[in-house]
Formats: C-alpha cells, sequence, structure tokens
C-alpha cells in the first residue's frame, strides 16, 4: 500500500519559496564580449534575447523549457507563420519566472520571408519594448 502524504505536516510549514537573483553577466553584442555584470530590467531584456536566440530542443545544455521553436516556421505562408509567432514567444518567454506578460504584438513583413515583430513584455522591474526579425 502507497502512504498517504499528509499536507498538514508540519515540515511543509517550514518551506519557502524564493525565486532566483537576476544579477548575471552583461553581454555587449556589437563586440561579442562580456563587459561587466547587469541585473534587474536589463538582465530580463538580455534572457528575453538569448531565449529568442535559441531553438528548443537543439541543445541538451538546456532544459526543455527555454528557447523557442521556430524552425518549423521555415517554409509554411505568411498567414501561418504570424499568428503562430505570436504563440510561440509568448509560450517561450512565459516560462522566466521574471516575466509577468507578453502583449501587444505588432507584425511586419518587410521583404519576402521575413516577419519583424514587436511587442510589450512586463516583468518584475518593468516593462520592455522589443523587436524581434524571424526569417522563415
Amino acid at each position: 500500500m502507497i502512504p498517504v502524504l499528509n499536507l498538514d505536516d508540519d515540515i511543509l510549514e517550514d518551506l519557502e519559496e524564493t525565486s532566483e537573483p537576476s544579477y548575471t553577466y552583461e553581454m555587449n553584442l556589437e563586440t561579442e564580449r562580456i563587459n561587466d555584470y547587469c541585473d534587474n530590467l536589463e538582465a530580463v531584456k538580455q534572457a528575453i534575447y538569448k531565449i529568442l536566440c535559441t531553438e528548443r530542443y537543439n541543445y541538451i545544455i538546456y532544459s526543455q523549457d527555454y528557447g523557442i521553436e521556430l524552425e518549423e516556421l521555415i517554409g509554411q505562408p505568411t498567414s501561418y507563420v504570424i499568428p503562430e509567432l505570436e504563440r510561440r514567444i509568448i509560450d517561450a518567454l512565459m516560462q522566466d519566472d521574471r516575466i509577468i506578460d507578453v502583449y501587444n504584438f505588432e507584425f511586419a513583413t518587410p521583404k519576402k520571408n521575413v516577419v519583424t515583430v514587436t511587442f510589450n513584455v512586463d516583468t518584475q522591474f518593468g516593462t520592455l519594448a522589443m523587436e524581434r526579425e524571424v526569417e522563415y
């Protein structure tokens, strides 16, 4: 027989949920160097950039929740890519517990097989306006 866990147990009362700090190395994308450290809003902005540049499931060093699935969009019609891209960006970013909401999506198709998407991200530290260009 499997024992039943009593949720009123004193052990559970001692558990405390904490979130990890956002303090991390700061990437300089122009020089491709690590310059310094960053925290709070700048660290979340950097995390968003890294999540949206990492293909999900391709790298064993990342968990199954990290990254975005864009490879499947290659060759698909624009009418499919735009709503899927919005859904996939939301799914990818909401995995980070510092992110509260992803909204206000706007899409542009500057040339064939390219979509530029702009959107807002509410975080624990403030709001970010983000932009990403996706080739499909």
